[in-house]
């Protein structure tokens, strides 16, 4: 199960939005839950004219049986006070649909990082203890790095650390409750800034692409160098993801 976390910059959904494009995934049905904010719009993947009618609301979930990858996109923000309720819902979902792992995207923010933080990649991951016995070897291989934990009382006690991801939503969370239930999980997390959020997205998508290759990243001929984020295909939706242009009758 791949989902984004609802989080700085809407880095995880974007990233989710290129996944089913570029696989051209089948929706499979609603996420029901009451702990997001209603919404309906729609198709964000429309192909046609055909199919733009289609409508989509706040949680759907998407399957490609041929890479055994379920998809849960998340389209709007969760309502005060529900974060615990919808984890225990999702989790007790995947437990019951026996979804073999979860992954999911996330970012944090970057002027919160601390000093060692600043320095390198930009990306994380994080494991719970049962995923890190199955795929703790690839991920040695792909040189990724862990995120630090935090001192929990910066200036007076640097011993005791914390997992700290501000801006990051239901992430910390998720995380915990799925270590402590014994579910097999992945956070793959970028730092950012709100603004301009569709090249973090590029780049969180390929570091998932690193690991679960989903589409194939070929080179380049003409300069022999890769840019897989060529390969993704980006949705029609986000034409308007800053909004229409200025109308010319303004001026």
């Amino acid at each position: 199960l791949l989902q984004p976390a609802v989080s700085v910059g809407n880095v995880g959904q974007l990233a989710i939005d290129l996944v089913i494009s570029t696989l051209d995934m089948t929706k499979v049905g609603y996420f029901y839950t009451d702990c997001l904010v209603p919404m309906v719009g729609n198709n964000p993947y429309a192909t046609a004219e055909e199919n733009s009618t289609e409508l989509s609301i706040n949680a759907e979930v998407y399957s490609l049986p041929s890479k055994k990858l379920v998809v849960l996109q998340i389209r709007s923000p969760f309502i005060k006070n529900k974060y615990r309720p919808f984890c225990e819902t999702l989790l007790s979902w995947v437990k019951s649909s026996k979804c073999a792992r979860v992954v999911l995207l996330s970012s944090s923010h970057a002027y919160q990082r601390d000093d060692e933080q600043l320095l390198g990649t930009p990306l994380r991951y994080l494991l719970t203890p049962d995923l890190e016995k199955a795929v703790g070897g690839r991920v040695q291989e792909l040189n990724w790095k862990e995120m630090e934990k935090v001192a929990a009382y910066p200036g007076i006690s640097d011993t005791d650390k914390v997992l700290h991801i501000p801006g990051g939503g239901i992430t910390k969370l998720l995380f915990t409750e799925s270590c402590s239930k014994g579910i097999q999980m992945a956070v793959l997390l970028k730092f950012c800034s709100e603004g301009d959020n569709i090249p973090d997205a590029f780049v969180l998508v390929n570091y998932l692409n690193e690991w679960l290759q989903l589409i194939k990243s070929e080179v380049s001929t003409s300069n022999n160098s890769t840019d897989p984020s060529s390969q993704w295909k980006i949705p029609s939706s986000w034409r308007l993801l800053f909004g229409n242009g200025l109308p010319p009758a303004l001026f």
